[in-house]
């Protein structure tokens, strides 16, 4: 199949329009028209030791969840890992397509991941509105609310997402000294959502970053939970794989096995 047919389906499943204005999620590096894929590596970050591990993988097109290019280029040196990385993966005719805001904003897409592995059910979004994408409507949306099968203590739910996203640190405010049951979550840096769990009175509120100030004055209203952005959103490469292993099981299809979280943790 040509790498084209592959964003297509991508894109079909998370359209470009859902992203936010500020992001640029797409096509980063390389050429579409006719190439055909020998095989794809999915990650959630663009390093260069991923693009090496695409290069030994016999693998032409990259699939990220955070796009390589955020901001414009001015020059392709050598002098950054941005500008090392788009120099490496021309060289080696490599594609690089991110599926960032508009993977976070779709149906099925990265928080209701993160609902799925707490086993959250009934879940909605948040802020739920519909996209047109030519003669489609879309439903998108940020953050997800959902509820725990049972209620648990505060306590042994902290614990659980700890163990569950294999988290080092996890960040949370005062033990909340009721039960939680309804979750609202918000998986990077989803805080601004934070606002919006209180006034749908969710019992707790898990996302990947938060500032010190705003852990201040919620004490006994919502369980604020701050898993780290990288821990919030490492199992994005699974929805990468369900897409296109779904549709073509022959292709090789592999997710990263770099540890792309710059972030280190001294225990």
């Amino acid at each position: 199949m040509k790498i084209k047919e592959i964003i297509s389906a991508l894109e079909r499943f998370a359209p470009l329009p859902l992203q936010e204005s500020y992001d640029n999620a797409g096509l980063q590096v390389g050429l579409t028209a006719e190439q055909e894929a020998s095989g794809a590596l999915l990650c959630l970050d663009v390093t260069e030791e991923v693009i090496r591990e695409a290069i030994d993988l016999g693998c032409n097109l990259i699939i990220s969840h955070h796009p390589l290019l955020f901001r414009p280029l001015r020059q392709v040196t050598e002098r950054t890992q941005v500008e090392r990385c788009v120099r490496l993966a021309i060289q080696n005719d490599i594609t690089i397509y991110a599926a960032h805001t508009n993977l976070d904003n779709a149906e099925d897409g990265v928080n209701y991941r993160i609902a799925e592995k707490l086993g959250l059910v009934d879940v909605a979004m948040m802020q739920r509105h519909t996209v047109s994408v030519g003669e489609r409507h879309v439903v998108a949306g940020s953050g997800l609310i959902g509820y725990l099968p049972a209620a648990e203590d505060s306590l042994a739910f902290l614990q659980r997402v700890k163990d569950v996203f294999h988290i080092e640190a996890l960040q949370h405010n005062e033990l909340l000294g009721r039960p939680i049951q309804s979750v609202a979550l918000c998986g990077g840096a989803g805080a601004f959502m934070l606002d919006e769990a209180i006034r749908l009175e969710a019992d707790a509120f898990l996302t990947g970053e938060m500032s010190y100030h705003q852990f201040f004055g919620h004490e006994q209203e919502i369980q604020i939970a701050v898993m780290g952005h990288y821990q919030s959103e490492q199992y994005t490469k699974e929805i990468f794989y369900q897409i296109i292993g779904d549709r073509w099981p022959e292709l090789p299809l592999f997710m990263t096995n770099v540890d792309t979280n710059p972030i280190q943790y001294l225990i």
